[in-house]
């Protein structure tokens, strides 16, 4: 039988990336926006292409009755979640100097790329224990999607760099608490991914880039992180929960 995945932010960028992957993979697909449906219906065409079985489970997971909405859809449709891979994120609005940011952009970054996810996770991860405990042959994973933001950073963005170091944490936290239940938990770090977060500021980067900014002198695409979720998903590293796995091309590596 199929896993089933559910990706939030799953419909453009990132989260997209990851889902094309895993529909090539076999996996049935929830995915999770705040789009109508309307606007996604040729990503679920695109999706549905591969054979999988796809649903759109819309919400913003900032607010609370909407991540229960989702998992109750999933839950109808499939009544089963084996992966859950949290990428739903924002960047503020307006970036900002540290000195003066707002109260309003870090509650609501932090809502969204932090508590949300954090209490998702607490949500997902009961019924995967609940789900272990009925039948011993059931595997999942959680798959926490942060950025090189998590250790790098840019004080023009100071809330969600702490936004993703915080989902850091609650990676290595989720780990610990669900191991006696074999559920691994990992971080999927990227660096500088070509989406349409990073539009605004692509002639910045594409000129660091080809000034040696990462070792791999190229962007990003979705679809490289997607290739290390599946591989995640599929169980090819069961002895590494709470692990992070770098996709920045090297832009990390501390270099004279």
């Amino acid at each position: 039988m199929s896993k089933v995945a559910l990706i939030t932010g799953g419909s453009r960028g990132i989260g997209l990336g990851i889902a094309l992957q895993l529909a090539k993979g076999g996996f049935d697909i929830a995915i999770n926006g705040i789009r109508e449906q309307e606007a996604v219906v040729d990503v679920l065409s695109e999706l549905r292409s591969y054979g999988t079985e796809v649903i759109y489970c819309q919400g913003n997971i900032a607010i609370v009755e909407d991540r229960k909405k989702i998992l109750s859809q999933v839950k109808s449709h499939f009544n089963k979640l084996n992966i859950l891979v949290n990428n739903a994120g924002m960047a503020p609005r307006e970036r900002k100097d540290l000195l003066t940011a707002t109260e309003e952009s870090f509650d609501e970054v932090i809502s969204t790329n932090l508590k949300g996810p954090y209490f998702l996770t607490q949500d997902a991860a009961n019924w995967m224990i609940a789900q272990k405990l009925s039948d011993p042959e059931y595997s999942a994973c959680i798959v926490n999607i942060s950025s090189i933001s998590a250790t790098v950073a840019s004080v023009n963005r100071g809330e969600y760099c702490l936004s993703k170091a915080g989902i850091s944490m609650a990676t290595q936290l989720f780990a610990v608490r669900l191991g006696e239940f074999n559920i691994p938990v990992y971080e999927v770090r990227p660096g500088i991914i070509a989406t349409d977060m990073t539009e605004g500021v692509k002639e910045k980067y594409d000129n660091l880039i080809e000034q040696g900014l990462c070792v791999q002198k190229r962007w990003g695409f979705p679809e490289d992180v997607g290739k290390v979720v599946i591989s995640l998903a599929q169980g090819n590293f069961p002895y590494s929960t709470g692990q992070v796995f770098m996709i920045d091309g090297g832009l990390t590596i501390s270099r004279l």
